[in-house]
C-alpha cells in the first residue's frame, strides 16, 4: 500500500513538473508587441499595416507630393489629414485619392480610436519592408494619439496600426479638374480631384463639342493627372467621363471645361459619386 502511494505521488509530482515547464516557456515566448490580438480578432474587417510620419511634426506632409494635389492637401477638405502609401497603396499613381481609416493600438499612446486619411502621395524605398505602409503627415499621425500624447505617439517610430479602405466623403464638394500648365489645343492633361466614393480612377474619357457619341480614352499621366494627345485641335467645351478602378461605375462631368480654357486653370464640375 506504502509502495502504491509513493508510485501515485512520483506520477504526481512528475506531471506538476511538466506543467511548470510549459507555462513557463509558454511565458517565455509570447510577446504582446508583435501583435495586439484581442484588437485584430475584435475588427475583422480590420488588417495590419505599418505608419510612419514625415514633414513636420504637426505638418501636411509635402506640398510637392507624387499625386499632384500640390499645397491643396493642407487646405479643405484634406485639411492635412494625407499619407504617403507604399506600392501596395499608391498603386503607380492609381492609388492617388483613396481613403482609408486607421487606427493604433499597440502603444500607450495611441487612442484606438479611428481617423481618416487620403493617399496624396507615394512613399517610397522605406516603405518596402512591409507589405503595407502609411508615411502619413505629422498632423494624421498624431490624430491617432490620445489626446495631449501625439508627441510621444510620434517618437514610438515604426508604429503597428490596423487600416481599411473606406469611401471617401467629401461633404458637398464636387470633382475639380486642375489643367495642367502645358496643355495646348494638341496636348491636354488634367489632375482630378475630390472624388467620392472609391476614390481610385480606373480610366478617364475626354469628348467633344459636337461629338454626342465618341469617347477618346486618356492615358494615365502620373499621379492623379491624365492626358490626351490628338492630331486636330481639341473643340472645347470638353466632357470628361470618370470609371471608378475596381467597381466600374462612371460619372460625366459635362462641358467641364469651357470654351477658351487655360493651361493652369481650375474648372469645378457639377457632379460626383454618389455615396
Amino acid at each position: 500500500m506504502a509502495i502504491l502511494v509513493l508510485e501515485r505521488c512520483y506520477m504526481i509530482m512528475n506531471l506538476l513538473l511538466v506543467l511548470t515547464f510549459v507555462l513557463l516557456h509558454s511565458a517565455h515566448c509570447f510577446n504582446p508587441k508583435r501583435l495586439n490580438v484581442s484588437a485584430v480578432a475584435g475588427d475583422s474587417d480590420w488588417s495590419l499595416a505599418a505608419a510612419t510620419f514625415y514633414g513636420l511634426p504637426t505638418g501636411y506632409g509635402t506640398d510637392d507630393g507624387a499625386c499632384g494635389y500640390k499645397n491643396a492637401v493642407a487646405q479643405a477638405p484634406f485639411l492635412s489629414m494625407v499619407s504617403a502609401g507604399g506600392p501596395s497603396l499608391y498603386k503607380s499613381g492609381r492609388g492617388c485619392g483613396a481613403c482609408y481609416q486607421i487606427k493604433c493600438t499597440s502603444n500607450q499612446a495611441c487612442s484606438t480610436n479611428p481617423v481618416t486619411v487620403v493617399i496624396t502621395d507615394e512613399c517610397g524605398q522605406g516603405c518596402l519592408t512591409e507589405s503595407v505602409h502609411f508615411d502619413l503627415s505629422g498632423t494624421a499621425f498624431g490624430a491617432m494619439a490620445v489626446p495631449g500624447q501625439d508627441s510621444q505617439l510620434r517618437n514610438a517610430g515604426v508604429l503597428q496600426i490596423l487600416y481599411r479602405k473606406v469611401e471617401c466623403n467629401y461633404n458637398g464638394e464636387m470633382v475639380v479638374f486642375q489643367v495642367d500648365g502645358g496643355s495646348n489645343a494638341y496636348y491636354f492633361a488634367a489632375l482630378v480631384e475630390y472624388v467620392n466614393g472609391d476614390g481610385e480612377i480606373g480610366q478617364v474619357e475626354l469628348k467633344q463639342a459636337l461629338e454626342s457619341d465618341t469617347w477618346l480614352p486618356m492615358s494615365h499621366s502620373w499621379g492623379a493627372v491624365w492626358k490626351l494627345e490628338v492630331t486636330s485641335p481639341l473643340r472645347a467645351p470638353l466632357s470628361l467621363r470618370l470609371t471608378y478602378l475596381d467597381s466600374g461605375k462612371t460619372v460625366v462631368a459635362s462641358d467641364v471645361i469651357p470654351a477658351g480654357w487655360q493651361p493652369g486653370a481650375k474648372y469645378k464640375s457639377n457632379v460626383n459619386f454618389q455615396v
